[in-house]
């Protein structure tokens, strides 16, 4: 290894050559040095080579670009920048230039953009590196060449796991468990992936010994992955029996709870400011004489204390005649008698709108119903009523803007009566 700067980062006395660690990455110095060339300079920099370098490699049919094909396809950036945008990529071999003056991805551009690609693919996804470190393991089995430092990849991610659930049981919070239950369940097809590729992989008899050890760990550590559901239901009926309804209302603590984690601190910190009572500090009234005294009258049975009453208060009677509220159909037949004088086709927004942004949606939900099919409505009562109008409802695919009755924009579409039936 020749880099004079190595010896910067190793001990006093020790040369690069004999660190074999370090023997892996220096024979891949030419595909590190195309990402240090991706990734180093502000952040506007690194973006606009990877953006550049994706565009150039996302054209399949024809690979090669002509200089002025690239500033036409580029005519958003500064010219400038453009150019030195391709020298630095050119310079640094990950774009490569043939003697037509056309450029083309380099095979280390186009390995970089490969894995940006597949990255960014995972990115989208909840527990991507789950996703990403499986469908690896799963390309590198399908050409040979897995290694047991893949599959310590995956096993250490598996850990991770499983301490972070353990810490969601252990907490008692019902919200983290909750949370924790959603991460296992978005990770159980690349469980059972996993679970796929380590069967096919312990059934050849010739797997290496390291290999067959960490899948065998693997296997351990995704069966007590597979037994954490059972974990989490057992904690959530220890909290459900710990669960608080307050008087009639149907809300719990969990309820009041999850409102409270919804608020931002200065929201809560209004809440309790007049929820928390401050207690001053009384001077003490009797000095070290006093309490002597006591304290000898207490010792010699002089005195005796005052037992505490600790008798529970008369119990009461709850409330037993609560009724629940009846429903308000009143905007429904409101707009039943609007929809039965509707003289021609009206767009969709005008129809809805009026009285803000709830009654609009509600409108929009009714209008919906009437658009799946009449027949499907009540016989009787306002909800039938407005289901058998002569009406026909259609939604278009795009948006229109309103930017009024607190509306931004809303679906295209229109509301017209239906044509009469021929004699």
């Amino acid at each position: 290894m020749t880099d004079p700067f190595l010896s910067d980062f190793l001990a006093a006395g020790v040369d690069a050559d004999e660190v074999p660690e370090l023997a892996a990455l220096n024979a891949a110095r030419p595909l590190l040095d195309a990402f240090i060339t991706l990734f180093r300079g502000t952040e506007a920099e690194v973006l606009m080579r990877l953006l550049v370098l994706r565009e150039i490699g996302r054209e399949a049919d024809a690979p090669r670009w002509a200089p002025e094909a690239l500033r036409a396809r580029f005519t958003y950036l500064d010219a400038v920048k453009l150019e030195t945008v391709l020298k630095r990529l050119r310079d640094n071999g990950l774009l490569a230039i043939g003697e037509d003056g056309h450029y083309a991805l380099s095979d280390h551009g186009r390995n970089a953009v490969a894995a940006i690609a597949m990255l960014l693919r995972f990115g989208e996804e909840e527990d991507a590196e789950l996703g990403f470190l499986t469908a690896q393991l799963a390309g590198l089995q399908a050409v040979g060449g897995i290694t047991a430092e893949s599959l310590g990849h995956l096993l250490s991610k598996l850990n991770d796991l499983t301490w972070h659930f353990e810490e969601a049981i252990a907490s008692g919070s019902e919200f983290r468990i909750l949370d924790a239950r959603r991460r296992l369940s978005a990770n159980g097809r690349w469980l059972e992936r996993g679970t796929e590729l380590l069967n096919r992989l312990l059934a050849d008899p010739e797997v290496d010994f390291d290999i067959a050890r960490i899948a065998q760990r693997i296997g351990l550590a995704q069966s007590r992955l597979a037994r954490a559901d059972a974990s989490f239901q057992r904690a959530l009926n220890k909290i459900e029996a710990q669960r608080v309804t307050l008087g009639a209302s149907g809300i719990s603590s969990s309820d009041v709870a999850a409102w409270l984690r919804g608020l931002d601190a200065a929201a809560i910190a209004t809440l309790a400011a007049e929820a928390c009572a401050s207690v001053p500090e009384l001077p003490l009234l009797a000095g070290g004489h006093e309490l002597l005294d006591r304290a000898e009258a207490l010792l010699e049975g002089g005195g005796t204390a005052t037992a505490a009453d600790t008798t529970l208060p008369p119990a009461d009677e709850a409330a037993t005649g609560f009724a629940p509220q009846a429903e308000d159909l009143r905007l429904l037949e409101h707009f039943t008698h609007r929809l039965e004088a509707l003289p021609a086709p009206q767009p969709l927004h005008r129809i809805i709108a009026g009285g803000g942004f709830a009654p609009a949606s509600y409108r929009l939900s009714l209008l919906a119903l009437l658009a799946d099919g009449a027949e499907s409505g009540p016989e009787e009562g306002p909800v039938g009523s407005f289901m058998r109008l002569p009406l026909e409802v259609e939604f278009g695919d795009t948006l229109t803007a309103v930017g009024e009755d607190e509306i931004a924009a809303m679906t295209l579409g229109e509301v017209r009566p239906r044509a009469a039936a021929p004699a």
